[in-house]
């Protein structure tokens, strides 16, 4: 059964009786205590993009393989989401991934080019473009197999180390779509927000119920926590956010809402967005590294735990600095319900791992 402070207030659970938050392995981890506003037997911490390029095994272990063949190829994927926490004991595994996987899994044309990013072989534009992305149907069982093979064999690994689903959120799917490659302005995306607002819901919808079958699927698998990263919305002003973003991030988060898991919405950006991304269902809003983490639980009331932030371009400054850059986020996150510490953005490829070592251990003897 889950314990009585991980149901309050949530669904009853569908989780199986072997999941780890059901069977006991990480009800009482620090993540999911600092999640659940409790408070933790040490202070957690996890990074961003914390198996990637800075760890010089990954970049053993996806040698010759795409980025996008790494993430579907469960052997691999479960050892490149264990690496991080092998080497900088840190908190939580987060799922090694990419936001377009659930879009590749949907039959999208779309691959990683190196130096570039994600890039379609054809953009989303229109209302026919959309009603054959919605003619392939849902993800199925079948299509999903590779996820949920790769998150059981990290969770059966992991322990009592909680991992920590992750997929990207509607808006940056769906701009993803439109844009056909990585944007700076997602000048084309917005202009079809405006400009056809039913085609874009009809995409956004789509894209909600694709990322949000992900998230889910990895949350049955043994997930204990599932995070939705927005990429792109702090291109958004609040009211365009609340009107055209925010509904499909309800929409994909409403996917994992009957398992009971505690979510962390997060994205970049977005200082003037975190009242309206918490209020899309999330238990926890990630904050980038603009905003003061104090300032954050003000804007939030005070009574929502949050994730972050520490700046990434202090990772490569002299320790002295970093460790007081690190202490003033511990002090200030600190003043919220709850606290986990991470990055305000991603792990930089030409990150020293022995400098994020050393940071969990400050976090953990903080």
């Amino acid at each position: 059964m889950i314990p009585e402070k991980l149901r309050h207030n949530r669904h009853v659970t569908l989780l199986p009786a072997t999941h780890p938050l059901a069977d006991g392995r990480t009800s009482n981890s620090p993540l999911v205590t600092a999640y659940s506003s409790g408070t933790p037997a040490r202070r957690p911490v996890w990074f961003m993009r914390q198996a990637g390029r800075s760890l010089p095994e990954y970049r053993a272990a996806r040698q010759g393989v795409g980025m996008l063949d790494s993430c579907l190829r469960p052997e691999l994927a479960s050892e490149i989401t264990l690496q991080p926490v092998r080497r900088h004991d840190v908190d939580a595994a987060i799922f090694f991934s990419d936001i377009v996987v659930p879009l590749r899994l949907a039959g999208v044309d779309v691959d990683i080019a190196p130096g570039v990013g994600p890039v379609l072989g054809s953009p989303v534009r229109t209302a026919d473009d959309v009603a054959r992305l919605r003619d392939a149907g849902p993800l199925d069982a079948e299509a999903l197999a590779p996820v949920t093979e790769a998150v059981a064999l990290t969770v059966a690994a992991l322990g009592s180390t909680p991992l920590i689903g992750f997929a990207g959120a509607p808006f940056t799917l769906a701009a993803y779509l439109v844009e056909g490659r990585p944007s700076r302005d997602h000048l084309a995306a917005r202009a079809l927000m405006h400009s056809d607002p039913a085609t874009w819901t009809a995409l956004t919808e789509w894209a909600a119920d694709v990322t949000g079958a992900f998230l889910r699927a990895q949350v049955l698998a043994g997930a204990s926590a599932a995070q939705l990263f927005d990429s792109w919305a702090g291109s958004l002003s609040l009211a365009d956010y609340v009107a055209h973003a925010a509904p499909s991030s309800a929409r994909a988060l409403g996917h994992v809402t009957d398992l009971g898991v505690r979510t962390v919405h997060f994205g970049t950006g977005t200082s003037e967005l975190l009242v309206a991304m918490r209020d899309v269902g999330a238990d926890v809003v990630g904050v980038d590294y603009r905003l003061p983490l104090d300032e954050a639980n003000r804007r939030l009331g005070g009574r929502t735990p949050l994730q972050g932030n520490i700046d990434p371009a202090l990772l490569v400054a002299p320790w002295p600095v970093l460790e007081a850059h690190v202490r003033d986020v511990i002090a200030r996150g600190s003043t919220a319900p709850g606290h986990v510490v991470n990055l305000g953005h991603g792990v930089p490829p030409d990150t020293d791992p022995d400098v994020l070592t050393r940071v969990a251990r400050l976090v953990h003897e903080a």
